[in-house]
This record gives structure tokens, C-alpha cells and sequence, in this order.
């Protein structure tokens, strides 16, 4: 009788942690992308001929590989795909992988804490934080317009990278620049799935490719008159820009602190 009672303590118990931790929410319906907006911007450097065929309808698709439901994007001009909702506090996977089809170079971005109009950055998309997608810098921040964040770096050779035993500088057009290279390259060889988490709380981001963490960005922000606003939630975009993309994971979850591990 007592080995049954410890066994319903510890099965209720379990249930209880279970129940603490949040679901996913599926940003990617599985079916269509009526959920998101979608916005074609400027043509691809000397690929001007094919943003005349471009529309949303046939940029942003869903395809079936192998009986599973993709995004497809297909990068032939530069384009944003949005969240209509705007997130905060949240851990979120993307999970992509690049197609055959390549036009200026393999380029996109998970873009985050989104907001504005679409058009305001580089004419294409809602100014926001990015982590980078594009093949070889997976991993990487770029500060769009007036975004900026506190990271400890390192510099090399054409800029600074991320070293969590670096030195803390300030990013964005108005200090060290808009871009920070990744810490590790952890990408997976071209045609393989990768695995982009994002942590986000408070004015923390964290990147992590493939289960190693490339960057640690604190302090986002963005510059008004002068004066660094906190930035702490946005909508979440992702970008054509170049080369045909697949997505088969996209969700998030609420979070209320970056797990521990991931600041170690």
C-alpha cells in the first residue's frame, strides 16, 4: 500500500510540472498562410526581371515534400512574411532548410521585435532585430534602421564577433554598427534542416543554431531623439531575399526567464 501511495505522489507530481510548462503554438497553420501578411518590396540587385512576375500568392506557398506541408518561399524578390500578432517574452523554433534554386545568393532572416510599416528597412520590411539565416552567417545579428542592443565581443577581421568572455559594446547605426557575426558556426551543410531557437525576455535575445547558442544581444533597444527605448516585443517576419527557402517547424511558446544554461 505505501509503494502505491509513493507511486500516486509521483505521478502527480509529474503531472503537475507537466501541466506548468506551456505548449507550442504553431505559427504555420500546416495548411495555408491566411494567418499571415504577406509584402514584396524591392527587386533583387541584378535580378530586377523576375520581381516582374512576383506576387505574394506565388512568393509565399505551401508545398507537400514527402507528405508534409512546407512554406515555400521562394526568394525571386525581396519580400517579408509577418505575424499579424505581435510576441514578447517567448522561446521560438524555426526549423528551415535551403532549395535548389538560388538567384542573388543564399539569404533570409528570422526577423524579431518587428514594428512600423512594412518598407522602412532596406524598402522591403517593418524595422526590427534580425537573426541572420543566410548561408555562412547563420547566426549573426544585423540592427535594422534605428534597433540597437549591448553584446560582449570580440573584433576581428572586418568587424566583431560574439564571445560571452568578450568585451560589452553597443551595436546599431549610431555605435559599433548594425552587424555582429556569430560566435560558432554551427550550420548544417546546405540542403539539411536547421534548428534556429530564439529566446527573447526583457531586453534579452538569445540565438541558438542547431543547439549551440551563436549570440547573446541585451539591452535591445531602439534610438529615438537621441535616447535608447527599450525593445522587448514585435511581430516576427520572415524574409525572401534571394534563394528559395523551406520552413516545416515554426512555433512559439511564453517564456518567463532565458533557461539558465543558455547564459552560462
Amino acid at each position: 500500500m505505501k509503494k502505491l501511495s509513493f507511486l500516486l505522489v509521483t505521478f502527480s507530481f509529474v503531472l503537475f510540472f507537466s501541466s506548468c510548462e506551456k505548449p507550442w503554438q504553431p505559427l504555420f497553420n500546416g495548411e495555408n498562410l491566411d494567418n499571415w501578411d504577406k509584402y514584396l518590396g524591392t527587386p533583387l540587385s541584378g535580378y530586377e526581371d523576375l520581381a516582374l512576375t512576383a506576387t505574394t500568392e506565388n512568393v509565399f506557398t505551401v508545398v507537400e515534400e514527402n507528405g508534409e506541408k512546407l512554406i515555400r518561399i521562394s526568394g525571386v524578390v525581396n519580400g517579408s512574411l509577418a505575424t499579424r500578432d505581435t510576441f514578447a517574452n517567448y522561446h521560438l523554433q524555426l526549423v528551415f532548410k535551403w532549395g535548389d534554386e538560388v538567384h542573388s545568393r543564399q539569404n533570409s532572416g528570422l526577423l524579431y521585435h518587428s514594428f512600423g510599416d512594412f518598407g522602412v528597412a532596406l524598402g522591403t520590411w517593418m524595422t526590427n532585430i534580425e537573426c541572420q539565416l543566410m548561408h555562412e552567417r547563420l547566426g549573426d545579428t544585423y540592427l535594422m534602421e534605428n534597433t540597437c542592443c549591448e553584446t560582449a565581443v570580440k573584433e576581428v577581421e572586418g568587424g566583431f564577433m560574439f564571445a560571452k568572455d568578450g568585451e560589452v559594446k553597443k551595436f546599431g547605426r549610431d555605435f559599433n554598427g548594425q552587424s555582429i557575426k556569430k560566435g560558432v558556426d554551427a550550420e548544417n551543410p546546405v540542403g539539411e534542416w536547421n534548428t534556429v531557437d530564439l529566446f527573447c525576455v526583457g531586453q534579452t535575445a538569445i540565438h541558438v543554431v542547431n543547439g549551440q547558442v551563436t549570440m547573446v544581444n541585451n539591452n535591445t533597444g531602439k534610438v529615438e531623439n537621441g535616447e535608447v527605448i527599450p525593445l522587448t516585443s514585435g511581430k516576427i517576419q520572415l524574409q525572401s531575399e534571394g534563394a528559395e527557402l523551406f520552413v516545416k517547424t515554426l512555433q512559439i511558446k511564453p517564456i518567463k526567464e532565458i533557461p539558465a544554461e543558455l547564459l552560462k
